[in-house]
């Protein structure tokens, strides 16, 4: 009798679904551990989150999720694995409805703490249950992720990332980051939103911010030698894919080493634009006076500078000057295809009106004639508009390209005056960070 009741017992077990997300590309102890406490509680279903998923919220993924699903799917104790294409577990929940969702404790905190909220109730919907295990919090697998850290951050491999964003997600978007500290901020920042996860992808290191920065005016002044320091003080604390702002390039002949040192350096890409002579600024369009240059001489740069790269992940991207000197989306078109013919790798189209549709105009155009070329936009004046409404006309970037200087800056000013008024710092404290958050940004 009692051995019939552990039968009912055992197949009551088998009945139920478990599911597991994971994200992870190592694997260790402490994965195995819970997939085997999970696969006591019945058939396990193990949501993998697809690669574009994990670049959200998270690092790039070093191994590809076909590789990762191949490395679960060998685990004792996995019977099925799904994709799941959000941090939100939502969507496979309502398609799946698993009986039991197992998870670590440590999601009640931070970026994952609403996620767990709409697990908590989208199971109330239907009678799932959430079962939490306390994390694994052990040293050796914390030395394991800062490895991966470290493999994201070499040259060979940080190179090539942005490409593959390109082909991963609709839209990569580029934070401006001027030295360690604001490239620590475009690294770790992330949010939740609407069941998804965002941060940014990439990094912008723009020659208008570099310049101010260091109280330089921007007519590339700053040259390329403290520029590269920049980039490595950048590169030291962070992983994300870097676009450089390389100005007009300069010299054909001095373009050509940047390249080779920037490709060395592992940055992903370098934008230059199509003008000549003392670099003036872009935003004050004919204001200043700013010559572009012509199509064969840009041509030629372009040329010299793919041929003397040694990867193909290396972008070498043109930016065209046409809606900023008020020459039309005509002529910014057949610079475009000229400049892709000279083996440019992706199209910035630059503007300054407050308005998109010059914009909008040309990647519409633009995409009639070619539908696989990444374009490049940088919505600074045009700031009303959305990254899905960029999207939907064709770009693949979007660059915010001087916001956390322009944040910097008034904040800054805001504190001294007030320790000048007050004669001492007391009223500044809320407008602050605690030297305690400051220190758990920086990494050790």
């Amino acid at each position: 009798m009692k051995q019939k009741q552990e039968d009912i017992n055992e197949n009551k077990r088998i009945e139920k679904t478990v599911y597991l997300c994971f994200s992870t590309d190592i694997i260790h102890g402490g994965h195995i551990a819970i997939i085997q406490r999970a696969a006591r509680l019945g058939k396990l279903l193990i949501g993998l989150m697809t690669d574009e998923a994990v670049a959200t919220y998270k690092r790039f993924p070093i191994l590809s999720y076909e590789e990762r699903r191949k490395i679960i799917e060998n685990i004792k104790g996995v019977s099925e694995i799904v994709e799941q294409t959000t941090l939100s577990y939502v969507p496979n929940l309502l398609k799946y409805k698993p009986d039991i969702v197992v998870h670590g404790d440590e999601w009640k905190e931070g970026i994952q703490a609403p996620v767990r909220q709409e697990v908590i109730e989208t199971l109330k919907t239907y009678g799932g249950q959430l079962i939490e295990f306390p994390y694994s919090d052990n040293e050796e697998y914390k030395i394991l992720e800062k490895n991966a850290v470290t493999q994201l951050s070499i040259p060979d491999y940080r190179r090539g990332t942005l490409k593959k964003l390109i082909g991963l997600k609709p839209v990569v978007t580029a934070m401006e980051a001027h030295n360690g500290l604001t490239g620590l901020i475009v690294e770790k920042t992330v949010v939740y939103d609407q069941g998804s996860a965002k941060s940014f992808d990439a990094m912008w290191i723009s020659s208008l911010c570099d310049s101010t920065s260091k109280g330089k005016p921007d007519i590339e002044l700053v040259d390329m030698t403290s520029r590269f320091t920049t980039i490595n003080e950048i590169m030291e604390v962070t992983t994300k894919p870097i676009i450089l702002d390389g100005d007009t390039g300069g010299l054909t002949e001095h373009f050509v080493y940047t390249v080779r040192t920037l490709e060395r350096m592992g940055v992903s890409a370098v934008i230059i634009e199509d003008k000549k002579g003392l670099k003036r600024n872009s935003l004050f369009g004919t204001e200043a006076q700013q010559t572009q240059d012509s199509i064969e001489n840009f041509s030629e740069k372009i040329k010299a500078g793919k041929k003397a790269q040694q990867t193909d992940e290396f972008m070498i991207i043109a930016r065209i000057e046409s809606l900023i000197l008020k020459r039309g989306v005509e002529d910014a078109l057949k610079r475009a295809f000229a400049f892709i013919k000279a083996g440019a790798d992706a199209i910035m189209i630059h503007s300054k009106n407050k308005d998109p549709e010059e914009v909008f105009d040309f990647c519409d155009r633009f995409r009639e004639q070619d539908k696989q070329t990444p374009l490049v936009v940088v919505p600074t004046t045009y700031n009303s508009v959305t990254e899905e409404e960029l999207q939907k006309h064709g770009a693949n970037i979007v660059i915010y390209a001087n916001h956390l200087i322009r944040a910097e800056f008034p904040a800054m000013q805001k504190v001294a005056i007030s320790i000048l008024k007050n004669h001492r710092s007391l009223e500044t404290d809320s407008a602050c960070m605690p030297i305690k958050e400051i220190i758990t940004l920086i990494p050790e």
